[in-house]
């Protein structure tokens, strides 16, 4: 492979085979970093909620006891 590229000027190794390989690939790697993308929105989603919720029942259970030693 290496000697492929050897005759080769700088910019047809670093310019075209990367644009080559963007178009053929484009698809594909479009689709894999939306799905990346969709993976993490979910997670933070996820991480919120639990979060929330977690807030909130120690927030009823910290009002619930307060009430009860009345």
């Amino acid at each position: 492979m290496r000697e492929i590229f050897t005759g080769l000027p700088w910019w047809v190794k670093w310019i075209a085979v990367p644009v080559i390989a963007l178009v053929v690939f484009g698809g594909l790697i479009g689709s894999i970093v939306g799905f990346l993308a969709y993976l993490l929105f979910k997670l933070l989603i996820f991480v919120a909620l639990v979060g929330g919720l977690i807030y909130i029942v120690r927030k009823f259970l910290s009002n619930s006891s307060s009430k009860s030693d009345w």
